[in-house]
């Protein structure tokens, strides 16, 4: 004689199916979640090498010319551009008499209140320009014997849509510096750093 059919809450066929169904979501939101950031560390190190290997051959004394920055540029975009297509950079170069100068320009504290007083306290002109900069750096690449801070920020297109569902935006930026100093190929014009007092 046959067993009689189990009843519909004893069955448990299929019950592998539906408590596939239940993880299937969640693993691919991880796997697109850990892919996405991994697209994104791969992204930072290509640009961080471009523009270290830029910013090398930018200090030499025939890359000095703006063209030379341009194609400089355009060879850290083409690193970029073999990953992703979509990729969009500018790039900026501020050159500083000294590595020392990288900062704002420095003041003398009267009254001791962490604020510069443009009435009544001196600073050291940096650039040679009259004012008290927070950024001295002149927009360039600067002379012979110059520290150079070469920057390159590229925006690109994620390669999953994880970024829309938690809010994040579909294009991702980054950025990478470096700084270096100029060879000493030619005759240094640079600026004189003076005290300025009111």
């Amino acid at each position: 004689m046959k067993s009689p059919r189990p009843t519909l809450a004893a069955d448990r066929r299929g019950a592998t199916l539906v408590e596939f169904a239940f993880v299937v979501p969640v693993m691919l939101l991880l796997i697109m979640g850990l892919g996405d950031l991994a697209y994104f560390a791969y992204m930072q190190a290509t640009l961080t090498g471009a523009v270290q290997k830029a910013g090398r051959d930018g200090t030499i004394q025939t890359n000095a010319s703006t063209d030379a920055g341009t194609t400089l540029d355009q060879r850290v975009m083409s690193q970029v551009n073999r990953i992703a297509k979509n990729a969009t950079g500018t790039s900026s170069r501020k050159s500083f008499s000294q590595f020392g100068y990288i900062a704002p320009e420095p003041f003398s504290d009267d009254n001791q209140n962490g604020v510069y007083d443009a009435a009544t306290e001196c600073f050291t002109d940096v650039n040679g320009n009259g004012f008290r900069d927070i950024d001295p750096g002149i927009t360039g690449q600067g002379g012979a014997n110059d520290a150079v801070v070469y920057t390159m920020t590229v925006q690109f297109n994620r390669i999953f849509p994880i970024a829309s569902l938690i809010g994040w935006p579909k294009r991702a930026t980054i950025s990478a510096s470096t700084i270096l100093k100029n060879q000493p190929y030619a005759s240094q014009a640079g600026t004189t750093v003076q005290q300025v007092c009111p």
